[in-house]
């Protein structure tokens, strides 16, 4: 039995004392009062059984974690129509690029792109009167905790600063790839991206992707091919113009987020959450993904 407990210990302790964190996302004004020394992990096993070092227990925002989230909210009810405006091709590109969306007539790459993100809000506001608060109800169900909540601070300079987002949407409607009002569709994804977690609460949420659709409370959320899928998609589009370096030096499916989160999972044994705000040149934790790197090679689990 590997002893998680050492392990993360000995990869915080390794990592702690680097010199070069990254830089903190300032592009969202909120996120650039983060503290950059910010390091936690946070592991739940597949038994029920958890270990953590560091500052797991601080929230912050998941950012583009949240797409999984969603993803994993619309699929059930829209089953395989979901993939008529959205594919499942890694992009290529960083999270924010148009280009593409252009060259292939309004259908994103990817989930997980914030145009692919995008459309699936768009999906969430049509189906449901109050999208906002059954997101955020799902996320805390997932997590088994009701204190999670939306950073309205962060989702404000979001708002105020995400041009980009609404040059994605409106391109999308351009394309009849979104239903609903553009203001709308990014009010819920500005406050998906904006909820607060830990890594604790991260890895509780996840746990479903672990374990085969069902949540912590066994409550079957996904079917065992839903969460395969979702997994999938995590493994080859869930880092940005990343995602091939870390399943290289990482080897699990996972999702990042700017605010310096990052989730990943072996499917049947674990979740695992770090958070370490400072990001590499592609928008990943920097610290964040030498963790899961050490991690993977120490404990020798990978889903290679």
């Amino acid at each position: 039995m590997i002893d998680f407990q050492n392990v993360i210990e000995a990869v915080h302790k390794e990592l702690k004392s680097e010199t070069n964190k990254g830089l903190v996302a300032s592009y969202i004004p909120e996120l650039s009062n983060i503290n950059p020394q910010n390091f936690g992990i946070f592991v739940k096993h597949i038994n029920g059984k958890s270990y953590a070092v560091g500052d797991w227990n601080v929230p912050f925002s998941i950012q583009s974690i949240s797409k999984a989230i969603s993803l994993a909210l619309v699929l059930p009810i829209y089953k395989n129509s979901i993939w008529e405006r959205i594919d499942v091709e890694p992009s290529g590109n960083p999270f924010n690029h148009l280009s593409l969306l252009e060259l292939e007539n309004g259908i994103p790459r990817n989930p997980f792109i914030n145009a692919g993100a995008i459309v699936i809000a768009d999906m969430l506001v049509t189906h449901f009167k109050n999208p906002k608060q059954v997101f955020l109800d799902y996320v805390r169900d997932l997590a088994n905790d009701q204190t999670i909540d939306f950073n309205y601070s962060v989702a404000k300079s979001e708002r105020l600063t995400g041009f980009g987002n609404y040059a994605a949407a409106n391109l999308l409607k351009s394309f009849n790839n979104l239903e609903n009002d553009v203001e709308d569709v990014l009010d819920l994804y500005f406050h998906q991206c904006s909820i607060e977690m830990t890594c604790e609460q991260l890895s509780n949420a996840f746990f479903m992707l672990a374990n085969n659709g069902k949540c912590l409370q066994q409550k079957e959320r996904l079917t065992s091919s839903q969460a395969k899928r979702i997994n999938a998609i995590m493994l080859t589009c869930g880092f940005y113009d990343e995602a091939g370096e870390f399943a290289f030096e990482v080897g699990l499916p996972g999702k990042s987020g700017v605010g310096g989160g990052i989730i990943a999972l072996l499917p049947n044994h674990f979740t695992i959450a770090t958070w370490s705000p400072g990001l590499n040149e592609k928008g990943n934790s920097l610290i964040g993904m030498k963790a899961l790197e050490l991690f993977t090679t120490k404990t020798k689990r990978s889903i290679f």
